[in-house]
């Protein structure tokens, strides 16, 4: 499929996990891709990866976190790309613990990453989506927005306001040619996940040393196929950024496997 042939397409979260699967995802189907991270090694093993498709491949460290640092990205992205059709924003952090150990720092740092951070680039963005064709932004929510995740109050908070966020703009700027949608992933061995064992989340997000591994029998895909890759989750979102996706906008889709009926 060449889905994207002609699309140019901004992916930040690009060094790692399921961000870089739908980087090569997307180059795959076609698309020109500035692909954003924080780490400068991870976007080097991207750009390796994707050695094939080097001639619509554009690095690009961008810390979501600084507004500074997200204007100045945005704008070379959009001037590397000669505009902008497709958003994807997969960058985010998952931090564990006990709630009553959480430090204000700790929970302020995840809602500043996840929600703030992908306000930041959507704000930025918004100006040459609104000029490209068939413009579409893909946000990463969670399972955890709508299921209970323990140890993980600050994390499906922000996912929670990404969510809540994306069905606010796509009312916003439905009638200004912008789909907004949201992706939630569940049970995906990523960055975050090392998908081991019941739960597969024994070393990722960092649990609790003593934490109760028993909470988590639930999260087991019914699907019984174990954790699914990170190239699950950019199959999909490769579809809601392309034309196969043009009548979708204002909600999201759950690609967990079936953990959560």
């Amino acid at each position: 499929m060449n889905r994207y042939e002609g699309r140019r397409v901004l992916v930040t979260g690009a060094g790692s996990g399921i961000g870089q699967a739908t980087v090569e995802r997307l180059l795959a189907e076609g698309g020109t891709v500035v692909a954003a991270d924080v780490s400068e090694p991870g976007l080097k093993d991207t750009a390796e990866r994707a050695a094939a498709h080097a001639g619509r491949l554009t690095t690009l460290v961008m810390d979501i976190a600084d507004e500074t640092s997200v204007r100045a990205g945005v704008r070379a992205a959009t001037e590397a790309l000669g505009g902008l059709d497709v958003l994807v924003n997969a960058a985010g952090i998952l931090r564990s613990s006990h709630t009553a150990d959480t430090s204000l720092r700790d929970f302020s740092h995840v809602l500043t990453v996840n929600l703030v951070g992908t306000f930041l680039v959507i704000r930025e963005s918004i100006p040459a989506l609104l000029e490209g064709r068939d413009a579409a932004v893909v946000n990463f929510s969670s399972t955890s927005a709508a299921f209970a995740h323990p140890y993980m109050a600050a994390y499906a908070a922000s996912k929670g306001g990404v969510q809540s966020m994306t069905h606010a703009l796509a009312s916003e700027y439905a009638g200004r040619g912008i789909r907004f949608t949201a992706v939630q992933p569940g049970s995906i061995s990523s960055g975050m996940t090392d998908g081991s064992g019941v739960s597969g989340l024994s070393n990722g997000p960092g649990l609790p040393a003593d934490a109760d591994m028993s909470l988590y029998a639930k999260l087991s895909p019914a699907l019984g196929r174990g954790f699914a890759g990170p190239e699950t989750v950019a199959s999909v979102v490769a579809m809601l950024g392309s034309e196969d996706g043009r009548f979708i906008t204002g909600t999201e889709i759950r690609v967990d496997g079936g953990t959560h009926f």
